[in-house]
């Protein structure tokens, strides 16, 4: 077929839709375009070429009536919630053994602590033994201060 020279009310005519879209067709495909006397623009178009095929028909705003969305968001928000309820109730559980582990590690830092303290007063006590009980010899008498010989004098009576 032959190249026509359409007006963009004539191409919409031919194929089906608003001159506007008829105009985005035009523009889309790049046809030499020209003005007429009477001031429209003409576009030279070849109907083989251009296989034009209209999409379906969609809603105004290409997505679901909104009574759909809504419905589809309250069951979203119905399952996390059901979700949240059983994280909730889990987490009590694990609350209530933290405290009891807890309390339970507070108890052994007490013990601990307490034993830490016997320990450090069962050593000065054997430091104080070994003391009393080590033999004198010449050598460590002579290393000996006069009041420590007193002291160890006292002692050993």
């Amino acid at each position: 077929m032959p190249t026509e020279q359409l007006t963009y009310a004539q191409i919409a005519e031919r194929l089906s839709v608003s001159s506007e879209a008829a105009r985005a067709i035009v523009k889309r495909h790049r046809l030499p375009r020209s003005r007429s006397n009477d001031g429209k623009t003409l576009a030279a178009i070849d109907f083989e070429e251009i296989r034009y095929k209209p999409m379906p028909a969609r809603s105004p705003r290409r997505h679901q009536p909104v009574t759909d969305v809504v419905a589809t968001l309250k069951a979203r928000v119905a399952e996390l919630e059901a979700e949240l309820a059983q994280a909730e109730e889990g987490s009590r559980g694990h609350r209530a053994d933290f405290e009891r582990e807890r309390q339970r590690s507070d108890r052994l830092v007490t013990i601990q602590d307490r034993m830490v303290d016997d320990l450090e007063a069962l050593r000065a006590l054997l430091e104080a033994a070994q003391q009393a009980n080590q033999p004198v010899t010449p050598r460590t008498w002579r290393e000996m201060s006069w009041p420590e010989r007193w002291r160890w004098l006292r002692t050993t009576r």
